[in-house]
């Protein structure tokens, strides 16, 4: 059974009707909100665009302030089968949300663009390369790909991909960044990547003016 979300939502900068919608996925220990703050900056660039931040479905343990999308073995002491099992169930929550939102919001997926930090850039990245119907795209910020060896077999559609990461991040290591975009590229995905110079885990104003450019272009009208 999936786990109904919490989300905020900002509507267009235009006033009126969402031709298009982005969702920020936030990262382990975080929530909605911590994300929802980028909609300033990008509303204005795409004024008849949606914006939703919802918050993961558990309490995180390593911060029962915020959230996770699944457990981090090294962070809480977890199980590699735990993080394995809660990503899958995360995985579940998060495809129910983004039905309802399409539904809700009467858009067609190609009109739906995911834009992760950190463990949200693994779930995003997840999620949509495994929907039955290609999103616009995906901006993926300091973020790794789960399980690459069952890309291959469990691809479902092919939204070009845009990866993001600090070349001082600490958190999760620059590596990162072409372990995942070979992956994608050998999978047949359109995929960009971007290195910030000087930047930790985090976003750089480098690096969000590259996802605005790419949001921009992928995202219909």
């Amino acid at each position: 059974m999936t786990r109904a979300l919490k989300s905020e939502r900002r509507g267009p900068a235009s006033g009126g009707k969402p031709k298009t919608a982005v969702v920020f996925v936030h990262g382990y220990g975080a929530d909605g909100s911590d994300l929802l703050g980028l909609a300033d900056p990008l509303g204005p660039h795409l004024p008849d665009t949606v914006f939703f931040a919802p918050d993961a479905p558990e309490s995180c343990t390593a911060n029962p302030f915020g959230f996770q999308w699944f457990p981090i073995p090294w962070l809480d002491g977890s199980s590699e089968e735990q993080a394995l099992s809660g990503l899958a169930a995360a995985a579940e929550d998060l495809n129910a949300f983004l039905d309802k939102l399409l539904t809700d919001e009467g858009l067609t997926p190609d009109r739906l663009a995911l834009v992760g930090f950190s463990q949200g850039t693994m779930m995003s990245l997840h999620v949509a390369l495994r929907r039955a119907a290609p999103l616009a795209g995906v901006v993926g910020f300091s973020g790794r790909l789960m399980v690459p060896e069952r890309l291959e077999a469990e691809m479902a559609s092919q939204p070009p991909i845009l990866l993001i990461h600090g070349d001082q991040d600490d958190v999760v290591p620059l590596e990162s960044l072409p372990l995942a975009a070979d992956a994608l590229v050998a999978a047949g995905v359109e995929t960009y990547t971007h290195v910030s110079k000087g930047t930790g885990h985090g976003i750089a104003h480098d690096g969000l003016s590259l996802a605005l450019s790419f949001l921009r272009e992928k995202l219909p009208g």
